[in-house]
Parts: C-alpha cells; sequence; structure tokens
C-alpha cells in the first residue's frame, strides 16, 4: 500500500505551516503534499480575494476531498487546527486511510473547554460584522492565542506570512449553534479509520480538555497531551519531536 500524507493547514494559514513536520513523515517514507486552501495567499502584502468572504467550512471541505480523491486510494490525513475538522469531515466521508489531528477544531455540537477558547469568540463578536466579509489576520490577537507559546522572533517570523480568512469559516467553526447549514458537522459513526489527536497543554484556542472531547468522539481514536506547547505546536520547538511520535503510531496503526 502507498504510503502518502496530504497534510491540512488551518485558518489565516498556508501549506507552509508544516514544513518542519513533513522531513520527519518523509524520512518514515512518506509521501508528503500541503496544498493550500481556496484564496490563501501567504506574505505581508495582505489583499483578500473578494471570492475569499463567501468560502464557507463546506467550501474547503469539498475543495480538499477533491485533492484526495486525486490519488489512487485513501491516504493518511494530518490535520492542524480548521485543517482538523476538515481531516475529520473527510474521515467521514471513507477519504482517509488514518487521521493525524494537530490542536483539532472541533467539529459541530462540542462546547468549548475554557475561558480562553470563549474570549476568542467574545474577540470576534467585537469585529462588527465580520461573517459576510474576509478578515486580515491581527498580529496583537495572534501572539496572545495562536502563537502564544513561540519566542517573540518566531511569532514574527511566522505571522509574517499568515493570510487573510473567510469571516464566514470563522462564523461556522465560533458560532456552529447559528449555523443552520451546519457546515462543521461531522457524522462520527462513519469516521472508523484510527485517530490520533495531539493537543498542546498550554493552548489557548482548543484546550487540551476540548482535544480529548475530540477524540472521544471516535472508536478508534487516541489522545496524546503535549507538554509545554501551545496552538502552533507544529512549528514550536519540538515540533519535529512530536512528528516522530506520529510517524511511530502511524507505523503501528497502517501496517
Amino acid at each position: 500500500m502507498a504510503k502518502h500524507i496530504v497534510l491540512i493547514h488551518g485558518a489565516f494559514c498556508g501549506g507552509w505551516c508544516f514544513a518542519d513536520v513533513m522531513p520527519v513523515f518523509a524520512e518514515r517514507g512518506w509521501s508528503c503534499e500541503a496544498p493550500d486552501l481556496p484564496y490563501h495567499v501567504p506574505g505581508p502584502k495582505r489583499t483578500p480575494n473578494p471570492a475569499l468572504a463567501t468560502q464557507s467550512v463546506a467550501d474547503y471541505t469539498r475543495d480538499m476531498a477533491a485533492f484526495v480523491k486525486r490519488l489512487p486510494e485513501p491516504p493518511v490525513i494530518v490535520g492542524h487546527s480548521m485543517g482538523g475538522l476538515i481531516a475529520q469531515q473527510l474521515a467521514a466521508e471513507g477519504l482517509a486511510r488514518a487521521l493525524v489531528l494537530f490542536a483539532p477544531a472541533p467539529p459541530w455540537g462540542v462546547l468549548p473547554s475554557t475561558e480562553a477558547e470563549m474570549n476568542l469568540a467574545k474577540g470576534l463578536m467585537q469585529a462588527s460584522p465580520f461573517w459576510n466579509k474576509a478578515l486580515n489576520p491581527s498580529f496583537e490577537v495572534a501572539k496572545g492565542d495562536s502563537l502564544a507559546s513561540l519566542d517573540p522572533d518566531a511569532q514574527k517570523r511566522i505571522f509574517d506570512m499568515f493570510s487573510p480568512e473567510s469571516g464566514r469559516a470563522l462564523f461556522e467553526l465560533f458560532f456552529w449553534m447559528f449555523d443552520r447549514q451546519r457546515a462543521t458537522l461531522v457524522d462520527a459513526a462513519h469516521v472508523t479509520c484510527p485517530v490520533l489527536v495531539v493537543t498542546g497543554a498550554e493552548d489557548k484556542v482548543i484546550s487540551a480538555v476540548t482535544g480529548r472531547k475530540i477524540a472521544a468522539l471516535y472508536a478508534n481514536a487516541t489522545f496524546e497531551e503535549a507538554a509545554g506547547m501551545g496552538h502552533f505546536l507544529i512549528m514550536e520547538q519540538g515540533a519535529p519531536r512530536l512528528a516522530a511520535r506520529a510517524a511511530d503510531w502511524l507505523g503501528k496503526v497502517t501496517n
């Protein structure tokens, strides 16, 4: 069986965010691809494509499903943050051999577990009407939550690669209870492949408590809490070590 991994990034990011973990998987014989979600153009010149404002999580998932279906067989899917939610939806469609979810966003129906998680939603409320526009990232916000566990130089370097994001997709993620389309819904009973959920103990975006809730949804899931790591654990110090642990797990569940 082919050893293929597709890595799916989160909000405001791009495939570039897997630069520290892909070489580890490649050393273990995995062929890796990290596509960008639609209209996610990295770099400091952030002029959003007008089409980005209309993008739903469902659109992202359809785009990634088309990407995965071009492969001869279902790959391992690695997802970070919002990409972790997309990975769960693809697995429910039978498109994943296994899932590795780093700090995954929870699916429809999973409530926030901590005050820090609730504060993220409150912050979006302060953005005035945001659900019908593309939002540029804020360094002040990012350095306090998603990039909080990185040193200041790394925070700036990584933030400079950030992209605008769809306000509609963010609305669906944070205010799912008001989304009649249930764009973030996952049919957990159809996720039958092995699932590894890894959440940083210091994550201010997706807490370890929420990570455990996500793992508990799936019959064949393993949960690991990464001590001292935050939300951007895929580019924090120790990211290659986490990838090696994930690769070891994959070696056990995909043989």
